[in-house]
């Protein structure tokens, strides 16, 4: 089914982006590069993100009960929430830090920071490819949230070795911390869509091209509707809007 590869395209970016996190923090912390730690910092936020959207998918698979009525399908819409809070929460330190190194800019060993860039890109983008061939990152908003994670980490290593380019040709150390605010208005544009959308969800709007007026002119011609009052469509979890009226 659908969820089960949403599921299995979870677990095969998350076991890879677990590694690469851990790769890019000793790197960065051997090479002295910002854009390193700071994709490494992301990395963490998403090995948690893919970990939560994992959970999520497993809530959302329990029975409803006479208190949960709809089930926990909910529950893939607040992991989609909270990925999107944290990027943003990343996305300042990273450019709180950018601003400290622009005033003092440090060395960086931009040799073995483009060498573990290009492997934790490489591995990105297996991850990304593994989400989009196994799950549903367009229709579903917890998986396109986790994708978009990933997505971010990729742009972070291309990041990190345009800025290991310039430091070894023209020693630009100034770089490291340009590049790593242009990848964080980045993540910060992938993320305002992510919470929008979330949110929109749980403030219980009407789904994505759905009519609101042509739902009602349709009910109402009916045989034997003679009025469509207090109508509300609403989203429960990406793919199952719901419908009421009197």
């Amino acid at each position: 089914t659908q969820r089960e590869g949403n599921k299995k395209g979870l677990l095969i970016a998350l076991i890879i982006t677990a590694g690469i996190m851990v790769l890019e923090f000793v790197g960065g912390l051997f090479t002295n590069s910002l854009a390193l730690l700071s994709d490494s910092g992301h990395m963490l936020s998403d090995t948690s993100s893919l970990a939560l959207s994992l959970v999520a998918i497993w809530f959302a698979n329990r029975a409803a009960s006479a208190k949960k009525t709809y089930g926990y399908y909910r529950f893939e819409i607040l992991a989609a929430l909270f990925n999107g809070v944290a990027l943003f929460v990343i996305a300042g330190f990273i450019i709180y830090e950018a601003y400290q190194r622009v005033l003092e800019p440090q060395s960086v060993a931009s040799g073995s920071m483009m060498l573990i860039a290009t492997v934790g890109l490489l591995a990105n983008l297996i991850s990304a490819w593994s989400l989009m061939r196994q799950g549903d990152v367009k229709g579903n908003v917890n998986l396109r949230s986790a994708y978009l994670h990933v997505l971010g980490d990729a742009l972070g290593s291309i990041g990190a070795i345009v800025a290991g380019f310039l430091m070894m040709l023209f020693g630009w150390y100034i770089a490291d911390p340009i590049i790593s605010v242009v990848v964080s208005v980045l993540i910060l544009k992938s993320a305002w869509g992510v919470l929008a959308h979330s949110v929109h969800i749980l403030m219980e709007g009407s789904p994505e091209g759905v009519d609101h007026s042509e739902i009602k002119n349709l009910l109402e011609n009916i045989e034997g509707v003679k009025d469509v009052h207090d109508l509300h469509i609403w989203t429960i979890t990406s793919g199952l809007d719901s419908l009421s009226c009197h």
